[in-house]
């Protein structure tokens, strides 16, 4: 089995939670008709994510059921990223996967905070996802500044993850980080990176753009540039990352007892 991704890169309505659900089932629409099972968006994207003191009243507990019945009438299941209200009072930076009938498959809350922007607004997840497979490709997730830190794609590697699917909201001045260290980050592990960034400015933030899906072999299967908003889509094959592991085996050949 294999499994086709479309990842969204788009500007979004900062603090319009209707019109960025309703981008969300425009691109949901286009993805199915593409041939993609899953569409993932940026990093915050159905509220804005530097929009401060007006985060906190949209984090409300419908919009996992809102996502639900866009995934459901669009027939595709959707990574969405989202604010997530705690226990505590605080939120979480987090994403949602539900299914095409609008089952919730994970719920991940991202366990690195960057700078004084993510500190500010939330509190840090505890816990590294658990691997979901779908139509028999074994998926796992992080959320932007996760990805930067390699031992939460190897951990997702070891786990037999065949691709790692990371909402981001990637912002000037690190474009290198979208266009150097995510292939690197596949190749290393032998595994398929996603990587969906925001474009245009939110606030002092110019978003970098440079969505990325990467192959095993640190291909580019699709890309968007620094500026385009619409769908990157490519197809996901367990052979593949299987196959890469024999060529490149980094995994097998680790000793962990000098680390």
């Amino acid at each position: 089995m294999t499994l086709t991704i479309a990842g969204l890169q788009h500007d979004g309505v900062s603090g319009d939670v209707d019109a960025n659900l309703a981008i969300i089932a425009t691109a949901a629409r286009e993805a199915v008709a593409r041939g993609a099972r899953i569409l993932v968006t940026p990093e915050m994207f159905v509220t804005g994510y530097n929009i401060g003191e007006r985060l906190a009243p949209l984090a409300t507990a419908d919009l996992v059921d809102r996502l639900a019945a866009i995934a459901s009438d669009a027939g595709i299941a959707i990574v969405a990223g989202l604010p997530e209200p705690l226990p505590s009072g605080g939120l979480a930076n987090a994403l949602v996967m539900v299914d095409s009938d609008g089952t919730v498959l994970l719920r991940y809350r991202k366990t690195h905070l960057f700078g004084g922007l993510d500190r500010a607004l939330f509190e840090a997840g505890d816990s590294l996802p658990e691997i979901v497979e779908i139509d028999g490709v074994r998926v796992s997730v992080l959320i932007c500044y996760d990805v930067e830190f390699p031992e939460t794609v190897r951990a997702a590697a070891l786990d037999g993850a065949d691709v790692v699917i990371v909402p981001t909201a990637q912002m000037e001045p690190y474009a290198h980080i979208a266009e150097r260290l995510i292939p690197v980050r596949a190749w290393e592990n032998q595994v398929h990176l996603v990587y969906v960034n925001r474009v245009g400015t939110e606030g002092e933030l110019t978003y970098v753009g440079r969505s990325s899906i990467v192959s095993p072999e640190a291909e580019i299967l699709d890309s968007l540039g620094s500026d385009a908003t619409g769908l990157m889509i490519a197809t996901i094959d367990p052979e593949t990352t299987r196959r890469a592991r024999q060529e490149n085996p980094y995994l097998a050949d680790r000793r962990p007892d000098l680390y």
